[in-house]
């Protein structure tokens, strides 16, 4: 049942972010008087529309995108003309009909009193504000989430009190079906059960040293390897202190994304930390957001890197890279997966609000590929047209035409395909070999 929450909570989450993304762009063009005749949230056959004043508001049954459609968003060509039927043979009269195919669907909707109120009229500076406003949006919804996870629900830190005392010595190098095994002899027992440390015992010191993070005592640990060290541990407020051997062995090297890096020969102990929620300020999230933003860029420039992985999890059944790219589905049941775990509720909470605005971080970096049909070639034609204007502007020239965009729709349309394929391809991957949090 769970499970099932999960996928439809984040299914709402995904819709309240594409209408969010969608009400960036519609305000700034309200506000530079676009004439704006449909804010849609989705895709495919529409379940519901209400027209108000000029534009009509509506839900569609493809929950995967939405739009609003400004009039004048494709100029006419130089010579002012709506449309242009090309006889031309071969590749070259191929993309030129689909050129004028596309600034024939958007010159249509274009009335005579829309002089003035077209998207392609604004100043270029106006047409980015409105091409960035719809990511922007997707960015400020992530800072949000962030703001309220760490302000309000904390995120958990590790505390010096045992949560749970690990019953074997088993290195790294073991397979994974012994990582965890307790049915050992005695002596392979960790230092932490020989001892005799309970769940629930705060230590206090450790070879003589005061003890105040779990990052300090780590690092004692560490050092200890092969040594007798008194430890003193808080045992529902008396003291007791007893002698432990550490042991040397070998544990794994995690990297910053707390993936294996490789292993170790160290101290070991054998304890797990109870891990604490603390909140922290509000400047937290800004910096959270600085590294997931980090995080997620290098994401998205490696996808091209992971797709053969992503293949091989998908159609022949190896092992799914936690980093591989996750699509809606995949972060369906993530959610899933996330509301099922036999967690706390502050856990759940934290991760279903962390995914949504990492989520929605992906949405803000996609978004602004300088590639058609996403904001981001837009802004990128609004830019070239601004660079082109200044340049004439400089040389006392005459100010050049609007740029056309619509000669990059070749370009758009190898890029959809090249979307289509890659969400295709995520989507076997998710059905077959999800990602797992647990």
């Amino acid at each position: 049942m769970w499970m099932a929450i999960g996928i439809v909570l984040f299914a709402l989450g995904l819709l309240f972010s594409i209408a969010w993304h969608e009400l960036g762009h519609l305000t700034f063009a309200k506000l530079f008087k676009v004439r704006t005749t449909q804010y849609m949230v989705g895709f495919g056959k529409t379940l519901w529309s209400k027209k108000v004043g000029e534009t009509e508001y509506g839900l569609k049954a493809i929950p995967l995108g939405g739009y609003i459609r400004m009039v004048g968003m494709v100029p006419p060509d130089r010579h002012g003309r709506q449309r242009i039927t090309s006889t031309a043979l071969g590749p070259a009269g191929f993309f030129r009909q689909m050129i004028e195919d596309s600034r024939s669907a958007d010159r249509a909707q274009v009335q005579e009193t829309d002089d003035g109120r077209q998207f392609y009229q604004l100043h270029p500076f106006k047409r980015i504000v409105i091409m960035f406003a719809g990511p922007f949006m997707n960015l400020v919804l992530a800072v949000g989430l962030f703001a309220i996870v760490m302000t309000t629900i904390g995120t958990p830190q590790s505390t010096t009190t045992v949560q749970q005392v690990s019953a074997c010595v088993v290195p790294a190098s073991a397979p994974a079906a012994e990582q965890n095994r307790t049915d050992c002899g005695r002596d392979t027992w960790t230092p932490a059960r020989l001892a005799g440390l309970q769940a629930g015992d705060r230590i206090t010191t450790f070879a003589g040293q005061q003890i105040t993070s779990w990052d300090q005592l780590t690092e004692l640990i560490r050092a200890a390897a092969g040594t007798t060290v008194p430890i003193t541990v808080d045992r529902a407020g008396r003291s007791v202190t007893t002698q432990v051997p550490i042991v040397r062995t070998e544990r794994p090297v995690l990297d910053d994304r707390g993936r294996l890096a490789g292993t170790v020969e160290t101290g070991f102990l054998g304890v797990q930390s109870q891990q604490q929620y603390q909140t922290a300020s509000i400047g937290s999230a800004f910096t959270r957001t600085g590294e997931f933003i980090a995080t997620a860029a290098r994401a998205v420039v490696a996808i091209p890197a992971r797709i053969p992985a992503l293949w091989e999890a998908a159609f022949t059944g190896e092992e799914r890279d936690p980093d591989s790219p996750v699509g809606v589905v995949g972060a369906g049941r993530l959610a899933g997966d996330i509301l099922e775990a036999d967690t706390q509720a502050k856990d759940k909470l934290s991760l279903f609000l962390t995914l949504l605005a990492g989520f929605n971080m992906s949405l803000f970096l996609l978004n602004l590929l300088p590639l058609l049909p996403l904001d981001g070639g837009h802004i990128l034609g609004a830019v070239i047209e601004w660079i082109r204007r200044g340049w004439a502007k400089l040389r006392r020239a005459a100010t050049p035409p609007p740029f056309d965009v619509a000669k990059l729709m070749p370009v758009a349309y190898v890029v959809a395909l090249l979307f289509i394929a890659l969400s295709a391809l995520t989507l076997v991957a998710d059905i077959v070999n999800p990602v797992k949090i647990f």
